[in-house]
């Protein structure tokens, strides 16, 4: 995919649009010090890791004051939602050299963020409207980081891969929780699972 194709499919501004092709350039750079990404999805940046972040920001609610991005990583997909306007997005991460990258591109990128150096279970409660994760642990356990941050009547936004159907099988056995299931635009075995109630405790029957 090109940055053209990501902003047709994104609908993007041309200000947000460039401020995108920043953030790529500067994740293109940094990769050579820091290990940010996979290396051999790099070629496909804008459709493995820009426009998977994208896909979250219609599904985030329009009373939502907070995001809170869970183990943030290169920034995908909070600092990405940042950028296209998600509102007072908080970033969770312990590696200091990844935190170096994300403050970078938010200063660059003219992007207000929090950033968060420590460990997800060192963070006080944030009182998150949405909390965000990609590829970082599974279900059960990114639930048992989520629901500390979460604002009452708060939802988890959790990208999947092809594992998602089974995750939710074995989270059953700790968590109560309502998941609506959205296709993911970018990998045909992938969900979005949107999560709207959270309590601990077994399912019902």
């Amino acid at each position: 995919m090109t940055p053209e194709e990501f902003n047709t499919k994104s609908g993007v501004s041309r200000e947000t649009q460039e401020r995108l092709r920043l953030y790529a350039d500067l994740l293109v750079k940094w990769q050579a010090r820091i290990n940010l990404v996979g290396p051999d999805t790099l070629p496909d940046l804008w459709s493995r890791h820009f426009l998977d972040s994208a896909q979250l920001l219609p599904l985030i609610p329009a009373s939502a004051r907070r995001v809170v991005d869970l183990g943030s990583g290169a920034g995908f997909p909070g600092l990405v939602l940042a950028v296209m306007g998600a509102p007072d997005v908080h970033l969770v991460e312990s590696d200091s050299r990844k935190c170096a990258f994300l403050r970078e591109v938010a200063r660059v990128t003219a992007t207000p963020v929090t950033l968060h150096n420590k460990r997800i279970e060192q963070v006080p409660g944030l009182g998150a409207d949405v909390v965000t994760a990609r590829a970082l642990a599974p279900l059960a356990k990114l639930l048992d980081w989520a629901e500390p941050h979460l604002a009452p009547g708060g939802c988890c936004l959790f990208l999947k891969g092809r594992g998602a159907e089974d995750e939710l099988t074995a989270t059953a056995k700790e968590w109560n929780i309502t998941p609506r299931r959205v296709s993911s635009v970018t990998d045909p075995a992938g969900l979005v699972l949107q999560i709207e109630e959270v309590r601990r405790g077994r399912a019902e029957p």
